[in-house]
Protein backbone atom coordinates (compact mmCIF):
# COMPACT_ATOMS: atom_id res chain seq x y z
CA UNK A 1 0.00 0.00 0.00
CA UNK A 2 1.35 3.43 -0.99
CA UNK A 3 1.86 5.79 1.96
CA UNK A 4 0.95 9.48 1.80
CA UNK A 5 4.65 10.43 1.71
CA UNK A 6 5.19 8.23 -1.37
CA UNK A 7 2.30 9.68 -3.36
CA UNK A 8 2.92 12.25 -6.09
CA UNK A 9 2.20 15.53 -4.30
CA UNK A 10 -0.08 18.39 -5.07
CA UNK A 11 2.08 21.45 -5.78
CA UNK A 12 1.45 25.05 -4.76
CA UNK A 13 3.46 27.78 -6.49
CA UNK A 14 3.60 31.46 -5.62
CA UNK A 15 5.09 34.10 -7.91
CA UNK A 16 5.81 37.14 -5.71
CA UNK A 17 6.26 39.97 -8.18
CA UNK A 18 6.67 43.70 -7.87
CA UNK A 19 3.13 44.44 -9.01
CA UNK A 20 1.24 41.16 -8.66
CA UNK A 21 1.32 37.99 -6.60
CA UNK A 22 0.08 34.86 -8.32
CA UNK A 23 -0.89 31.57 -6.72
CA UNK A 24 -1.17 28.22 -8.50
CA UNK A 25 -2.16 24.71 -7.43
CA UNK A 26 -1.18 21.73 -9.58
CA UNK A 27 -2.75 18.31 -9.15
CA UNK A 28 -0.40 15.30 -9.16
CA UNK A 29 -1.08 14.85 -12.89
CA UNK A 30 -0.19 18.50 -13.60
CA UNK A 31 -3.76 19.76 -13.98
CA UNK A 32 -4.25 23.35 -12.79
CA UNK A 33 -6.80 23.26 -9.95
CA UNK A 34 -6.50 26.84 -8.70
CA UNK A 35 -4.92 29.97 -10.07
CA UNK A 36 -5.39 33.51 -8.84
CA UNK A 37 -3.65 36.86 -9.04
CA UNK A 38 -3.77 39.75 -6.61
CA UNK A 39 -1.87 43.02 -6.23
CA UNK A 40 1.39 42.92 -4.28
CA UNK A 41 1.00 45.52 -1.50
CA UNK A 42 4.57 46.83 -1.51
CA UNK A 43 3.28 50.28 -0.58
CA UNK A 44 2.05 48.85 2.73
CA UNK A 45 5.36 47.25 3.61
CA UNK A 46 6.77 43.87 4.50
CA UNK A 47 4.04 42.67 6.93
CA UNK A 48 1.39 43.22 4.26
CA UNK A 49 3.43 41.25 1.71
CA UNK A 50 3.80 38.34 4.15
CA UNK A 51 0.06 38.42 4.84
CA UNK A 52 -0.74 38.43 1.11
CA UNK A 53 1.49 35.43 0.39
CA UNK A 54 0.19 33.53 3.42
CA UNK A 55 -3.40 34.13 2.39
CA UNK A 56 -2.70 33.01 -1.19
CA UNK A 57 -1.11 29.77 0.02
CA UNK A 58 -3.97 29.01 2.40
CA UNK A 59 -6.55 29.63 -0.31
CA UNK A 60 -4.74 27.20 -2.62
CA UNK A 61 -4.42 24.63 0.18
CA UNK A 62 -8.20 24.64 0.59
CA UNK A 63 -8.39 22.74 -2.72
CA UNK A 64 -5.99 19.99 -1.58
CA UNK A 65 -7.78 16.84 -0.35
CA UNK A 66 -7.38 16.14 3.36
CA UNK A 67 -4.27 14.09 4.06
CA UNK A 68 -2.81 14.41 0.58
CA UNK A 69 0.87 15.43 0.34
CA UNK A 70 1.46 18.97 -0.86
CA UNK A 71 4.57 21.06 -1.55
CA UNK A 72 4.93 24.85 -1.55
CA UNK A 73 7.42 26.84 -3.61
CA UNK A 74 7.77 30.61 -3.88
CA UNK A 75 9.54 32.61 -6.55
CA UNK A 76 10.87 35.93 -5.27
CA UNK A 77 12.61 38.89 -6.96
CA UNK A 78 15.86 38.15 -5.15
CA UNK A 79 17.36 35.25 -3.22
CA UNK A 80 17.59 33.94 0.32
CA UNK A 81 20.98 33.83 2.05
CA UNK A 82 21.59 30.25 3.21
CA UNK A 83 23.65 31.42 6.19
CA UNK A 84 21.28 34.04 7.60
CA UNK A 85 17.91 33.14 6.08
CA UNK A 86 17.51 36.78 5.04
CA UNK A 87 16.40 37.98 1.60
CA UNK A 88 19.02 39.82 -0.44
CA UNK A 89 19.31 41.41 -3.89
CA UNK A 90 15.54 42.03 -4.15
CA UNK A 91 14.22 44.82 -6.33
CA UNK A 92 11.15 44.77 -4.08
CA UNK A 93 13.33 46.46 -1.50
CA UNK A 94 10.97 45.97 1.46
CA UNK A 95 12.02 42.28 1.35
CA UNK A 96 15.73 42.97 1.77
CA UNK A 97 17.21 41.70 5.06
CA UNK A 98 13.89 40.13 6.02
CA UNK A 99 13.51 36.46 7.06
CA UNK A 100 10.75 35.82 4.52
CA UNK A 101 11.10 32.04 4.42
CA UNK A 102 11.15 31.75 8.22
CA UNK A 103 8.22 34.11 8.66
CA UNK A 104 6.10 32.21 6.14
CA UNK A 105 6.99 28.86 7.67
CA UNK A 106 5.97 30.11 11.11
CA UNK A 107 2.69 31.52 9.79
CA UNK A 108 1.86 28.32 7.90
CA UNK A 109 3.46 25.81 10.29
CA UNK A 110 5.09 23.97 7.40
CA UNK A 111 8.18 24.06 5.17
CA UNK A 112 8.30 26.21 2.04
CA UNK A 113 10.99 26.63 -0.61
CA UNK A 114 12.21 30.00 -1.92
CA UNK A 115 13.89 30.49 -5.28
CA UNK A 116 14.71 33.42 -7.53
CA UNK A 117 11.78 34.26 -9.79
CA UNK A 118 13.89 34.29 -12.95
CA UNK A 119 15.17 30.80 -12.12
CA UNK A 120 11.56 29.65 -11.69
CA UNK A 121 10.60 31.20 -15.02
CA UNK A 122 13.54 29.62 -16.83
CA UNK A 123 12.86 26.19 -15.35
CA UNK A 124 9.20 26.37 -16.40
CA UNK A 125 9.99 27.39 -19.96
CA UNK A 126 12.61 24.64 -20.29
CA UNK A 127 10.21 21.99 -19.02
CA UNK A 128 7.03 22.96 -20.82
CA UNK A 129 7.64 26.10 -22.85
CA UNK A 130 9.79 27.72 -25.48
CA UNK A 131 13.06 26.40 -24.03
CA UNK A 132 12.23 22.73 -24.50
CA UNK A 133 14.87 20.83 -26.43
CA UNK A 134 17.70 23.34 -25.93
CA UNK A 135 20.77 22.46 -23.87
CA UNK A 136 21.72 25.81 -22.34
CA UNK A 137 18.94 28.37 -22.01
CA UNK A 138 19.16 31.91 -20.68
CA UNK A 139 15.78 33.05 -19.38
CA UNK A 140 15.06 36.76 -19.13
CA UNK A 141 12.43 38.48 -17.00
CA UNK A 142 11.69 42.04 -18.09
CA UNK A 143 8.97 43.63 -16.00
CA UNK A 144 9.05 45.94 -13.00
CA UNK A 145 12.66 44.79 -12.64
CA UNK A 146 15.00 42.77 -14.83
CA UNK A 147 16.42 39.35 -13.98
CA UNK A 148 17.82 36.28 -15.60
CA UNK A 149 18.22 32.57 -15.05
CA UNK A 150 20.37 29.81 -16.52
CA UNK A 151 19.10 26.30 -17.19
CA UNK A 152 21.50 23.61 -18.40
CA UNK A 153 20.06 20.32 -19.65
CA UNK A 154 16.87 20.85 -17.67
CA UNK A 155 18.59 21.88 -14.41
CA UNK A 156 18.67 25.43 -13.08
CA UNK A 157 22.18 26.68 -12.33
CA UNK A 158 22.11 28.86 -9.18
CA UNK A 159 25.81 29.02 -8.34
CA UNK A 160 27.47 29.08 -4.91
CA UNK A 161 26.12 32.59 -4.22
CA UNK A 162 22.73 31.93 -5.86
CA UNK A 163 23.30 34.76 -8.33
CA UNK A 164 23.91 32.84 -11.58
CA UNK A 165 22.15 34.70 -14.39
CA UNK A 166 21.67 37.95 -12.44
CA UNK A 167 22.47 40.13 -15.43
CA UNK A 168 20.04 42.82 -14.20
CA UNK A 169 22.82 44.12 -11.97
CA UNK A 170 25.60 44.16 -14.49
CA UNK A 171 26.69 47.79 -14.67
CA UNK A 172 26.73 48.73 -18.35
CA UNK A 173 26.89 52.52 -17.87
CA UNK A 174 29.04 53.85 -14.99
CA UNK A 175 27.62 57.34 -15.61
CA UNK A 176 24.05 56.05 -15.64
CA UNK A 177 21.23 56.24 -13.12
CA UNK A 178 21.77 55.04 -9.58
CA UNK A 179 20.43 51.54 -8.89
CA UNK A 180 19.10 50.32 -5.55
CA UNK A 181 21.94 47.77 -5.50
CA UNK A 182 24.48 50.58 -5.02
CA UNK A 183 25.91 50.63 -8.54
CA UNK A 184 25.06 52.91 -11.44
CA UNK A 185 23.77 52.16 -14.91
CA UNK A 186 22.75 48.55 -14.22
CA UNK A 187 20.89 46.62 -16.93
CA UNK A 188 17.77 46.92 -14.75
CA UNK A 189 17.92 50.74 -14.90
CA UNK A 190 17.99 50.52 -18.70
CA UNK A 191 15.46 47.91 -19.80
CA UNK A 192 13.01 47.28 -16.96
CA UNK A 193 9.65 49.02 -17.02
CA UNK A 194 10.50 51.04 -13.93
CA UNK A 195 13.91 51.95 -15.36
CA UNK A 196 12.51 53.25 -18.64
CA UNK A 197 9.78 55.19 -16.82
CA UNK A 198 12.32 56.81 -14.48
CA UNK A 199 14.61 57.75 -17.38
CA UNK A 200 11.69 59.32 -19.23
CA UNK A 201 10.75 61.39 -16.18
CA UNK A 202 14.34 62.58 -15.70
CA UNK A 203 14.74 63.59 -19.33
CA UNK A 204 11.33 65.05 -20.13
CA UNK A 205 9.92 66.00 -16.73
CA UNK A 206 6.82 63.89 -17.23
CA UNK A 207 5.84 60.60 -15.63
CA UNK A 208 4.44 58.10 -18.12
CA UNK A 209 3.89 54.38 -17.72
CA UNK A 210 5.89 51.99 -19.87
CA UNK A 211 2.66 51.05 -21.60
CA UNK A 212 2.00 54.70 -22.46
CA UNK A 213 5.58 55.23 -23.68
CA UNK A 214 5.31 52.25 -26.03
CA UNK A 215 1.89 53.38 -27.31
CA UNK A 216 3.16 56.93 -27.80
CA UNK A 217 6.16 55.68 -29.76
CA UNK A 218 3.88 53.73 -32.08
CA UNK A 219 1.75 56.82 -32.53
CA UNK A 220 4.80 58.90 -33.49
CA UNK A 221 5.12 61.04 -30.36
CA UNK A 222 8.63 62.49 -30.47
CA UNK A 223 9.70 61.96 -26.85
CA UNK A 224 8.17 58.52 -26.66
CA UNK A 225 9.83 57.48 -29.90
CA UNK A 226 13.22 58.59 -28.61
CA UNK A 227 12.76 56.78 -25.29
CA UNK A 228 11.50 53.61 -26.96
CA UNK A 229 14.34 53.55 -29.48
CA UNK A 230 16.83 53.93 -26.63
CA UNK A 231 15.12 51.06 -24.82
CA UNK A 232 15.46 48.80 -27.88
CA UNK A 233 19.09 49.81 -28.32
CA UNK A 234 19.86 49.16 -24.65
CA UNK A 235 18.12 45.78 -24.96
CA UNK A 236 20.37 44.93 -27.90
CA UNK A 237 23.53 46.06 -26.17
CA UNK A 238 22.76 44.27 -22.91
CA UNK A 239 21.58 40.99 -24.40
CA UNK A 240 24.19 41.03 -27.15
CA UNK A 241 26.94 41.32 -24.55
CA UNK A 242 25.41 38.52 -22.49
CA UNK A 243 25.24 36.24 -25.53
CA UNK A 244 28.90 37.00 -26.25
CA UNK A 245 29.80 35.74 -22.76
CA UNK A 246 27.44 32.80 -22.34
CA UNK A 247 26.75 31.75 -25.96
CA UNK A 248 23.47 30.03 -25.00
CA UNK A 249 21.57 27.65 -27.27
CA UNK A 250 18.48 29.86 -26.85
CA UNK A 251 17.19 32.91 -25.00
CA UNK A 252 13.60 33.02 -23.75
CA UNK A 253 12.01 36.35 -22.87
CA UNK A 254 9.44 36.64 -20.09
CA UNK A 255 7.77 39.23 -17.89
CA UNK A 256 5.30 41.90 -18.94
CA UNK A 257 7.69 43.62 -21.35
CA UNK A 258 8.18 40.37 -23.29
CA UNK A 259 4.84 41.16 -24.95
CA UNK A 260 6.39 44.14 -26.79
CA UNK A 261 6.46 42.86 -30.37
CA UNK A 262 9.28 45.16 -31.44
CA UNK A 263 11.70 43.18 -29.25
CA UNK A 264 11.44 40.33 -31.75
CA UNK A 265 12.15 42.52 -34.78
CA UNK A 266 14.13 45.71 -34.12
CA UNK A 267 15.28 44.36 -30.75
CA UNK A 268 16.81 41.24 -32.30
CA UNK A 269 18.47 43.38 -34.97
CA UNK A 270 20.11 45.42 -32.20
CA UNK A 271 21.22 42.24 -30.40
CA UNK A 272 22.94 41.11 -33.59
CA UNK A 273 24.64 44.48 -33.87
CA UNK A 274 26.21 44.23 -30.41
CA UNK A 275 26.97 40.50 -30.11
CA UNK A 276 30.53 39.40 -30.89
CA UNK A 277 29.67 37.43 -34.00
CA UNK A 278 29.00 38.52 -37.57
CA UNK A 279 26.27 35.91 -38.19
CA UNK A 280 24.46 35.53 -34.88
CA UNK A 281 21.89 32.72 -34.99
CA UNK A 282 20.88 32.45 -31.30
CA UNK A 283 17.09 31.98 -31.11
CA UNK A 284 15.51 34.78 -29.06
CA UNK A 285 12.09 33.43 -28.21
CA UNK A 286 8.93 34.66 -26.58
CA UNK A 287 7.78 32.51 -23.68
CA UNK A 288 4.99 30.00 -24.30
CA UNK A 289 3.58 29.84 -20.79
CA UNK A 290 2.57 33.48 -20.54
CA UNK A 291 4.01 36.36 -18.56
CA UNK A 292 3.47 34.45 -15.33
CA UNK A 293 5.32 31.26 -16.32
CA UNK A 294 7.41 31.60 -13.16
CA UNK A 295 4.51 30.45 -11.00
CA UNK A 296 4.78 26.99 -12.61
CA UNK A 297 8.49 26.86 -11.86
CA UNK A 298 7.79 27.90 -8.28
CA UNK A 299 5.36 24.98 -7.95
CA UNK A 300 8.01 22.53 -9.19
CA UNK A 301 10.72 23.66 -6.74
CA UNK A 302 8.44 23.32 -3.72
CA UNK A 303 9.06 21.27 -0.60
Amino acid sequence: MTSASEQTPFRIGIDLGGTKTEALLLAPDGTVLFRERRATPLDRGYPAVVATVTTAIREAMAFVPAGAPCTVGIGIPGSSDERTGLVRNANSTCLIDRPLQGDLERQLDRAVALCNDADCFTLAECRQGAGQGYGLVFGVIMGTGCGGGICIDGQVRQGPHRIAGEWGHLSVDPAGAACYCGNRGCVETKISGSGVEAAFAREYGERLSMERIVAGAREGELHCRAAFDRFLDDFGRCLGGLISILDPDAVVLGGGLSNIVELYTTGIERVRRYAFHDDLATPILKNRLGDSAGVFGAAWIGV
